[in-house]
């Protein structure tokens, strides 16, 4: 069995998998909770490993690794930022949301973030579902072209036909079994995710010699620029990049199709439980993709494309076949991301913005959300190519600072004036779109922080406002 045949092999027998949960999964769906959000019953482990694998996936494996071979030791101050915001999430928010969520009886984070803001309610729902439909065109657009990427440099197809395959198998199971199937396909994509992060760095330290060798190779490959720990950056520029580096993490709590799994969990027990898991995934997976970077600019500079490491240090370190199977699985969890975008993106549409009382009208209209999701990031991706890591970062940080401000507020004082919540999620999430037109500062920190801390800022003004005025 050579190389081609080993990754299609494996590469059908994982979409037969991922069909197979879809079916089984649409059983579970009698209304939209169960569709959008499993009617609260996640456990611990499906709960963890989806959450973290479907805000991560293609930019964690391709862009991660891709920036540590372009940007070299200073690389290593991104995996503490976000490991920082899984901590935040899972030891801080995920309590009190799980509970709120509960007794609110809440399908999705804008239902979440709109209640109780009076007149200013539909306004709300209309802006939090444009922010998310914005972001997630190119959100999934990003996932659709680093499967792609693949698909094509694999099997020698065009870009235009591996990006509407790996669409199709997506849209499948996605529209077949909703929450459930994207819960548990993201489950199985991030324990996958887990195990190449654990492998693949092991190898490559085993065929460079070790850390220490790694180190002193690092200074033979990388120039003086990349072997500094700032980057081309010093004095309060240097401060900056680091801020803006960590400064990822700052989105996690802002993000939807995370939120929406704490939301989910079915009991304070598989909180503790999930949290372990969570941060031991998030570590494993940032760290070793750091080391897969460096150990790539070693054994086999240069790449044509730095998105491509992952995989070209896939293949020069395994037989045909395991590498085979490694590249076609983690392919596999690329593809399968953007399900979690997708079913959001059509809860923000068909059960927030178009409130459908009869289940099967309803659910039908879910699953066209899904479609024209689909179609639209599939366009992008094919006619607006754009670097991975670049395109996931600014959907990350505008949806961060549209949502994660204004839901930490809420979580704590349990209701903001609904003047104060639009103003928190506009400026938030449209301050971040602005600024990405503008050229970019050392680690991107202006945009990371400005748009997220004065969201935040408005939104507890807004808490303190009516605390005054229930005195």
């Amino acid at each position: 069995m050579d190389y081609h045949y080993a990754v299609l092999i494996t590469l059908i027998s994982y979409k037969v998998l991922l069909i197979s949960i879809g079916l089984w999964s649409n059983q579970r769906n009698s209304n939209t909770q169960d569709y959008f959000i499993g009617s609260h019953s996640l456990g611990p482990w499906v709960a963890a490993v989806s959450s973290a694998a479907s805000a991560s996936s293609a930019w964690s494996l391709l862009g991660m690794s891709g920036a540590a071979y372009v940007m070299g030791i200073s690389a290593a101050w991104i995996p503490p930022g976000i490991i920082c915001g899984y901590i935040f999430n899972w030891f801080w928010l995920a309590p009190q949301l799980q509970k709120l969520s509960h007794e609110k009886k809440s399908v999705t984070l804008t239902e979440l973030l709109a209640e109780d803001t009076g007149k200013f309610k539909q306004l709300i729902t209309f802006v939090c579902a444009f922010a998310i439909i914005f972001a997630f065109s190119f959100y999934i657009a990003a996932q659709f072209q680093a499967a792609g990427k693949t698909f094509a440099s694999t099997f020698d197809m065009s870009m235009t036909t591996s990006i509407i395959l790996g669409t199709s198998i997506i849209l499948i199971y996605t529209l077949l079994g909703g929450f459930w199937a994207v819960s548990i396909t993201d489950t199985l994509q991030g324990l996958l995710m887990a195990a190449t992060s654990l492998l693949l760095p092991i190898y490559a330290l085993l065929a460079i010699g070790g850390p220490t060798e790694l180190w002193q190779q690092m200074h033979l490959v990388f120039n003086e620029q990349q072997l500094n720990s700032f980057g081309s950056h010093s004095g309060m520029l240097a401060i900056g990049f680091i801020f803006g580096l960590m400064g990822i993490g700052l989105g996690n709590c802002g993000q939807p199709h995370v939120v929406n799994r704490l939301m989910a969990i079915k009991s304070q027990a598989a909180i503790k439980q999930g949290r372990i898991i969570a941060v031991t995934w998030a570590t494993l997976v940032y760290g070793g993709m750091v080391i897969v970077g460096w150990s790539a600019k070693v054994l086999i500079d240069p790449v044509a494309d730095q998105e491509q490491a992952f995989f070209a240090l896939t293949s020069s370190l395994f037989s045909p076949i395991i590498a085979g199977i490694i590249i076609a699985a983690v392919l596999s969890a690329i593809m399968s991301t953007a399900d979690s975008q997708l079913l959001v993106s059509a809860s923000a549409l068909s059960y927030d913005v178009v409130k459908i009382e009869d289940h099967k009208k309803a659910l039908l209209f879910s699953r066209l959300t899904v479609v024209l999701m689909c179609v639209v990031s599939t366009l992008i991706a094919l006619y607006a190519p754009e670097d991975i890591f670049t395109r996931v970062l600014f959907a990350w940080n505008a949806l961060g600072a549209a949502f994660g401000p204004l839901l930490v507020v809420r979580v704590c004082s349990k209701r903001v004036q609904g003047c104060y919540a639009l103003a928190a999620i506009c400026t938030g999430f449209f301050l971040t779109v602005a600024l990405s037109f503008m050229p970019s500062a050392p680690g991107d920190y202006i945009e990371r922080l400005v748009p997220f801390f004065l969201a935040l800022a408005i939104a507890w003004w807004g808490r303190i406002h009516l605390t005054q005025k229930a005195l």
